[in-house]
């Protein structure tokens, strides 16, 4: 059976290679749309309209050209779960069309949501938290770790971390990067602050820029550290020391019980992971 995959250079290597890994059964089919059912596992949520409207008058002019993923249900009878093509479906119904082109393929629910994360992610159809939560899927329901959802998805481990760490920010934010009031590179400056939410408001109603919300934030951390109580010459000669030995900042806060915190500001996520090691390797 031929793979119509192949030729297509569309949809990327990686998914082609999927494809190839568990066989495809059916190609070039038609079956009736209404026997399509949606991917549980589809890592997409948000679709624009206005993009599904004018994939909609594609369609009713051209038709479908690129044909639909699909399995069949599991848990419905003569039914088939949809693993790519999701716009396409819901463009097609638009379109009011009766039946679509399909590749039927045998894949379980893993190989189901690595097909579904590799077209999306390939196509770069998905908003930044829709990629962490894929990437987040991967790793907590089929065992994957962050090394192996790097080298699946063709990406650094550095970016694979750095997406996870979006889904830190406090729920409302992630809720704005989601629908693009709030974009990746504003987000990642937001994370861990505790008045992330509060800047992110004023981000979106000021209207800033990426490297103006760096400035802010500048700003807010040396204010910061200038509230901080006097620092005695024991107290910066070991924050100095562990600066040198370590290779990323040390700050030492010292309290009048004798309690106190110890921070680390790290620039890359080499540098967390030495500190990780240094720590694990010690106890």
């Amino acid at each position: 059976m031929i793979n119509p995959f192949k030729s297509k250079k569309g949809l990327g290597r990686g998914l082609s290679s999927l494809i190839g890994d568990v066989g495809v059964k059916t190609s070039n089919d038609k079956i009736s749309i209404s026997s399509i059912v949606p991917n549980k596992n589809q890592p997409r949520k948000f679709f624009e309209k206005e993009a599904l409207d004018e994939l909609t008058t594609s369609i009713k002019e051209r038709g479908i050209i690129q044909p639909l993923i699909v399995r069949k249900s599991d848990d419905q009878e003569n039914k088939f779960e949809l693993i790519a093509g999701e716009r396409r479906w819901q463009s097609a119904q638009s379109a009011g069309l009766h039946e679509v082109p399909v590749v039927i393929i045998e894949a379980d629910n893993l190989k189901s949501l690595e097909l579904a994360i590799i077209e999306n992610v390939q196509r770069k159809d998905l908003n930044p938290i829709e990629e962490a939560e894929s990437y987040k899927s991967l790793i907590e329901n089929f065992n994957y770790d962050q090394d192996m959802v790097a080298k699946f998805i063709g990406k650094s481990r550095s970016h694979i971390s750095n997406s996870l760490r979006l889904l830190t920010l406090p729920n409302k934010l992630i809720d704005l990067v989601r629908v693009g009031k709030i974009s990746q590179g504003h987000a990642k400056i937001l994370i861990g602050l505790d008045n992330a939410l509060l800047l992110g408001e004023k981000i979106i109603k000021k209207k800033l820029s990426v490297r103006q919300t760096e400035s802010l934030v500048r700003i807010i951390k040396k204010a910061g550290v200038k509230k901080n109580t006097y620092k005695d010459a024991n107290t910066i000669s070991t924050e100095n020391n562990l600066t040198n030995k370590l290779g990323m900042r040390v700050i030492l806060n010292n309290k009048k019980n004798n309690s106190g915190t110890l921070t680390f500001e790290y620039k890359e996520l080499d540098q967390l992971d030495r500190l990780i090691r240094i720590i694990t390797n010690n106890y």
